[in-house]
């Protein structure tokens, strides 16, 4: 197991809870949730088998069960799984959830090409790829179990809204003038949450890693937006100013396909085809 295998493990070993209240912690971080959501419900199919890749302690594969797909569940953390089993269960979508499996997106080798009706790796897992031979693979590992035309939907970390975000909430990473460069100009940060490895991605890379693995792309979405640039403002909306947040998610909506907004997003995420 390579070092950045190791620590990403054990990052999402600690607290699996985190994780799976994450997006629900506050109306910034739902906003994540909810713009993914409202873009897989306008390109996912009427019914069919979704593979929920590095899906983590299952939000999303609920969540789809929920709607009325067969969802298979894989995540690199045994303790993300045990957690994802409870909540599945305590949903009462277990007749949904068809497998829960232990594995990496880099291998999928457990199953057959054209095997899923589509093929989602949401929240960020692919960021958490070292290198980026490895993460050309885990890409054309998502696309070759997908049956052709289904859709594909990946989301990745933004590197630009984590340098705006730098001066207020991780300026610890910019004391040191080499992990300062690494993450400013090649993505790649050692010191993320501490002393684990994450690659932020610019859009362009992020679209041309897509495109070169046979992948058509028909979104490319920022998840929080321009909500990035001041996630204490955006969750104080909801209940201060109920009528700027309505509008606010409407304009939101419209352009968050915006190639300026995608760059500055916490979380961009592409829909796309296999070919």
């Amino acid at each position: 197991m390579k070092k950045e295998e190791r620590l990403t493990l054990k990052v999402y070993s600690k607290n699996p809870m985190y994780e799976w209240k994450r997006l629900f912690q506050d109306p910034f971080h739902r906003l994540e949730f909810d713009t993914t959501m409202y873009f897989l419900k306008q390109y996912l199919p009427k019914k069919g088998l979704i593979l929920d890749a590095g899906g983590g302690p299952g939000r999303y594969t609920m969540e789809l069960a929920k709607l009325g797909y067969d969802v298979v569940l894989l995540d690199f953390t045994p303790e993300n799984l045990e957690l994802a089993r409870k909540q599945i269960k305590k949903a009462k979508v277990e007749d949904k959830v068809k497998d829960i499996v232990e594995g990496s997106i880099v291998d999928l080798s457990r199953y057959e090409d054209n095997t899923f009706d589509a093929v989602v790796c949401l929240g960020g897992p692919l960021s958490h790829v070292h290198n980026e031979k490895a993460r050309q693979k885990a890409v054309a590992e998502l696309r070759r179990v997908a049956k052709p035309n289904s859709p594909i939907a990946i989301s990745v970390m933004g590197k630009f809204a984590v340098i705006m975000a730098a001066p207020k909430s991780w300026i610890h990473e910019y004391n040191n003038r080499k992990h300062a460069s690494d993450i400013t100009f090649r993505g790649e940060d050692y010191m993320w949450h501490g002393k684990y490895y994450c690659h932020f991605f610019e859009r362009d890379e992020f679209e041309n890693l897509v495109k070169g693995s046979k992948i058509n792309i028909q979104e490319l979405i920022g998840l929080e937006g321009l909500a990035s640039s001041d996630s204490d403002g955006f969750n104080n909306m909801p209940k201060k100013y109920p009528k700027a947040h309505k509008n606010w998610m409407e304009f939101h909506y419209k352009l968050c396909r915006h190639p300026t907004v995608v760059d500055t997003s916490m979380h961009m995420m592409i829909l796309g085809r296999k070919r």
